[in-house]
């Protein structure tokens, strides 16, 4: 068994990558494939537009076959540590068989490369956007995840803590059944709060809308993570590019922007989960994928409510009462059974508290991992 550097330009290399997952996860029956154009595109150095300024190198294990045991990817974000003020790469795109010896080598190679460029810790999994979904799978492996959403064999941190990683925070997933009741008093004070400090609600009807608000969308993002630490502002170039990808299944009702004086200050981001009909097409759109799809998002009783945020200066005002009757008005009105609420950060322990009191359950963890490299 042997550790190559693979050639993205090798399209007999990007398969032997991309197949791996399926052998791993053949007796996983929640595992949901990732769309295959998509895991093609994000290793795409013409594509990806993460390689308009960024660096990333795609490590494989290998055996006298070719055949593939193990993948790493390794990222140098250059945007993420100037904002930052960091010297980090990340780790990504980790797939292995349960044997610490090939892990211990893909980490091995992953962390000379990042020694070579500079970078003082490493930690992940974290991907080449925003939007990708991070970390390990800690609890809930009887659940499927979210679409997007990473999903793992349970000894996967094992093999990360063999190769002398340590915990570095966990973001944790609620669910929400669409027969519980939002306290009336949430929507009296978002609608009091609306017409007290001149916010409105936007909706979306066509898809048309949406990609028109786009602009709007990359500085209501980018302003939003002033107070924060751990982000990284969009790009024009990476908001359009996740338009191309998400806008063909998103329900632009789902889509609510919180307005003010015509200006975008909160978001709130959900989306019909389609994550069955990937486990049945194996993640492709051809030749009758496409179609799978398009009949899930009219019969899936799941949503994901994947992305929610609110610029500092309302975060104290009532903003998030706005967001929660928001919540479970995409919910209730859409006439979905479950909502998956992604990702929320421990360290958000405020929020956390008050979904809790909402009648939310917290039923699977992820977890980030971290190493120092000096």
């Amino acid at each position: 068994m042997k550790v190559i550097e693979i050639d993205t330009n090798d399209r007999r290399q990007v398969n032997a990558f991309l197949e791996l997952p399926f052998r791993v996860y053949r007796d996983l029956p929640n595992w949901t494939p990732p769309l295959q154009g998509e895991a093609r595109r994000m290793l795409d150095r013409r594509r990806n537009p993460y390689f308009k300024h960024s660096e990333a190198a795609i490590f494989m294990a290998v055996g006298p076959d070719g055949g593939a045991a193990g993948r790493l990817a390794v990222l140098d974000n250059r945007r993420y540590n100037d904002f930052n003020r960091e010297q980090t790469a990340f780790f990504y795109l980790f797939e292995c068989e349960n044997r610490p010896d090939i892990s211990q080598a893909l980490f091995a190679s992953a962390l000379e490369w990042a020694c070579r460029r500079g970078r003082t810790c490493m930690w992940g999994p974290k991907g080449f956007s925003v939007f990708d979904g991070m970390g390990l799978l800690v609890k809930g492996f009887e659940h499927r995840p979210a679409f997007g959403i990473p999903y793992n064999p349970d000894y996967y941190p094992a093999l990360i803590e063999g190769a002398g990683f340590e915990p570095a925070g966990d973001t944790v997933s609620g669910y929400l059944a669409g027969s519980c009741l939002l306290p009336e008093k949430i929507h009296r004070a978002s609608e009091i709060i609306q017409k007290r400090r001149g916010l409105t609600v936007t909706r979306f009807r066509t898809r048309g809308e949406l990609r028109r608000i786009l602009p709007n969308l990359q500085k209501l993002y980018n302003n939003s993570l002033e107070g924060t630490e751990g982000n990284v502002p969009l790009t024009g170039e990476e908001v359009r590019s996740l338009a191309d990808q998400l806008l063909w299944f998103a329900d632009p009702r789902l889509i609510k922007i919180l307005m003010k004086d015509g200006e975008p200050v909160g978001f709130l981001f959900a989306y019909p989960d389609i994550s069955a009909a990937l486990q049945r097409t194996r993640g492709r759109l051809f030749p009758v994928g496409w179609l799978h799809l398009l009949l899930e998002l009219k019969r899936t009783r799941w949503i994901n409510i994947n992305g929610a945020g609110i610029i500092e200066k309302y975060r104290g005002l009532g903003g998030t009462a706005i967001l929660f009757s928001e919540m479970y008005k995409s919910v209730t009105e859409g006439g979905f059974e479950h909502a998956d609420l992604v990702q929320i950060g421990v360290e958000n322990g405020n929020m956390q508290r008050e979904l809790r009191e909402l009648g939310i359950d917290f039923y699977k963890t992820h977890r980030l991992y971290r190493r120092n490299l000096l």
